[in-house]
């Protein structure tokens, strides 16, 4: 299912709807929204400032001034956010990412006001404290003009107004898994026309017509109410698949094609020219190439000194109560795999007793004579509650993932990143056939899999997890797990 929702959202951001202006209407309603939002933010940080406050202004202006200063300027701040990919559908279906450049792009907007202030020869803020009430403002006022817009277009869609019609040809397993991705169209805004397809994928969505061929579909769908094709998979009939693109040309109607094979929706897809002659599609593991990689290195870097230096204090005292309450070593070490195959010795507050550390939990539950709990333990995903291995003390490290605090040393040195995969012994790993791609970038101290209920499911489930945060790496996608793993933690929902 990773590489649907990844087709799924390479559709939205690639704009499938071509004859459908739906998307183009939605997009000038936020510009105009945006427009609004942002003079009504600062027509309030005027208010509040002058109006309301009896303190004395530095540059008296008038209001209207003021608006007309403003109104010349607000296109250039809604350059700010187009740059920002703000009008662009790949990030307005993503809500975090949308409030995310939201943040930023308000930022950047009261930055530029303030410069132009400075370099105008008469002032257009009153006091120094307008720019900040505005930015404030339009933040807020930003993110619920979007998220008003958001409920309104769902609303529309459960009209069948704006939906995107589609024809699915195809008889692949990823065929059927598209059709229900797609088939609920008032979550989707897709709605399917027609699938031409296998019976038995076909008898799966009784409710949406098949044909028998594309020669069929075409014959009985007025070619005008298609706003896109999706194929996938490919005829073995060169001509046939040069129909359907030509008919989809002809009409102006979208076309995209989904590969069969699903290792081609990995992390980064692009189309280059080899030699400046031949078109070819180069296919990455993992989006984190290139600057990305130096960027999140730095990033990691900085933030684990800081967090370093905040939490030496809570280090020092959970290393005494480890030494008070139970015999033994205060720190963990153990052999785990970072990326390309690499081993590294992780550290950690040390949890078990000690004699039961660093064995496995066979090993651990035979030598305390208690075999039966390994086959409980490995059914309930690799947890056992009340674990008799782990010390009083231990519990508590675990359930506020505080034992895992050393790892900012394996962050600082390299062998770990704050985000990423979680880091595995190697028998562990070893027994997942696509271990590959997720050795393509190091690991975590934190990652997708814990911050998405990792207590609930399977190891399968986990890697899985893992394997989509690598395919579709972005620093945004970074900063929304981070703040993820500051609330399970605050939750005590960590491991």
């Amino acid at each position: 299912m990773t590489s649907l929702y990844k087709c799924y959202n390479y559709m939205y951001s690639e704009n499938i709807y071509m004859k459908n202006g739906a998307s183009i209407i939605y997009n000038f309603f936020l510009l105009i929204g945006d427009f609004f939002a942002l003079l009504i933010a600062f027509t309030f940080a005027y208010i509040l400032r002058v109006t309301i406050s009896h303190t004395v202004v530095h540059n008296p202006i008038q209001s209207v001034t003021y608006i007309k200063v403003f109104l010349v300027l607000l296109p250039f701040w809604l350059l700010i956010f187009a740059l920002l990919g703000l009008y662009s559908s790949n990030i307005y279906e993503k809500r975090f990412s949308e409030i995310a450049r939201l943040f930023v792009g308000s930022f950047i907007g009261m930055l530029f006001i303030v410069f132009w202030n400075y370099l105008s020869t008469q002032p257009i803020l009153p006091a120094k404290l307008v720019p900040i009430y505005g930015f404030i403002f339009a933040f807020i006022l930003l993110v619920l003009f979007r998220s008003i817009s958001r409920v309104v277009k769902e609303v529309l869609f459960v009209y069948e107004k704006g939906l995107t019609n589609v024809l699915i040809i195809g008889k692949t397993s990823i065929t059927g898994e598209l059709i229900s991705l797609l088939k609920d169209s008032t979550k989707t805004g897709y709605n399917i026309l027609g699938i031409v397809t296998s019976d038995e994928i076909a008898s799966k969505f009784p409710k949406i017509k098949n044909y028998q061929s594309f020669d069929q579909a075409v014959q009985e769908i007025n070619l005008k109410n298609i706003s896109s094709i999706i194929q996938t998979e490919l005829y073995t009939s060169e001509d046939k698949n040069r129909q359907i693109l030509e008919i989809a040309q002809t009409n102006h109607i979208g076309y995209r094609f989904v590969p069969g094979n699903d290792e081609l929706f990995v992390g980064n897809i692009n189309v280059e020219l080899f030699r400046s002659q031949i078109p070819v599609i180069a296919v990455h593991q993992t989006a984190l190439l290139g600057w990305g990689r130096v960027a999140k290195r730095i990033f990691d870097i900085l933030l684990s000194f800081i967090l370093i230096i905040i939490t030496l204090p809570f280090t020092i005292l959970i290393a005494i109560f480890i030494k008070i309450t139970s015999k033994g070593q205060i720190f963990f070490r153990q052999t785990r795999l970072t990326r390309f195959d690499q081993k590294f010795q992780v550290y950690k507050f040390r949890t078990m007793n000690q004699k039961y550390s660093g064995l496995s939990p066979e090993d651990a539950f035979k030598k305390m004579g208690k075999e039966s709990l390994v086959e409980v333990f490995r059914e309930n995903g690799d947890r056992l509650k009340n674990d008799p291995r782990i010390t009083t003390f231990g519990r508590f490290l675990r359930r506020t993932s505080l034992d895992e605090l050393p790892q900012l040393i394996n962050v600082l040195k390299g062998d770990l990143s704050l985000v990423g995969p979680r880091a595995l012994v190697p028998d562990e790993l070893s027994i997942y056939h696509k271990k590959h791609t997720i050795l393509s970038v190091k690991s975590g101290l934190t990652g997708l899999a814990q911050v998405s209920g990792r207590r609930d499911i399977s190891f399968e489930e986990r890697r899985k997890l893992d394997i989509y945060y690598v395919q579709n790496w972005s620093f945004w996608f970074d900063i929304v797990i981070l703040f993820k793993t500051i609330r399970t933690v605050i939750n005590s929902s960590g491991d």
